[in-house]
């Protein structure tokens, strides 16, 4: 399929739950610090900045949100028909900056936490564990991983070393 197909596909003839995963918005700096993501799916009650078009540097909370089309409405930025009538705008989601994120959906924020300390724990839980085993090394104990590994990579080498120089004796031996 060609590449222009494949993404007119994914953009205008998506289902309704991958354009719902399309709604997504950059988080602040302070929140991207602290949940260690870079963007999070828009949900109603969040608090955003409009950061391009006509509404830039407006901030308010989400006040519905459209799947269908990408876009979100925010309380405060309003438009006025011809007789008065007020509508929301809508604004794609891509064009907003999440400020305060919506807690009252108890498996979000258990999502937010169990995707945020991962890579934390993961590189503090690798750390220590060289650091013993270097200290076990030092030590001269028998069965540590970093003496086992250097002996039996020195082994293997003097092994290695020692049959390449029989073959190559065995090899001018019968050459000659």
């Amino acid at each position: 399929m060609k590449p222009t197909k494949m993404r007119n596909m994914q953009i205008y003839a998506a289902t309704q739950n991958v354009r719902s995963r399309q709604l997504g918005a950059p988080l602040a700096p302070a929140l991207r610090k602290k949940h260690e993501r870079r963007s999070v799916r828009v949900v109603v009650g969040d608090t955003v900045k409009v950061t391009r078009g006509e509404y830039a540097d407006v901030e308010g909370k989400v006040s519905s949100v459209s799947p269908a089309s990408g876009r979100i409405a925010i309380e405060g930025v309003k438009k006025e028909k011809g007789q008065g009538e007020k509508f929301d705008v809508m604004i794609h989601a891509s064009n907003v900056l999440v400020t305060s994120l919506n807690t009252d959906d108890s498996w979000r924020v258990k999502k937010l936490k169990e995707d945020a300390p991962a890579p934390a724990a993961g590189g503090a839980a690798e750390a220590p564990e060289p650091a013993d085993n270097v200290a076990d090394a030092e030590a001269g104990e028998p069965g540590s991983a970093d003496g086992a590994g250097d002996a039996g990579t020195s082994e293997s080498a003097a092994d290695a070393a020692d049959a390449k120089t029989e073959e190559s004796g065995s090899a001018d031996g019968g050459s000659k």
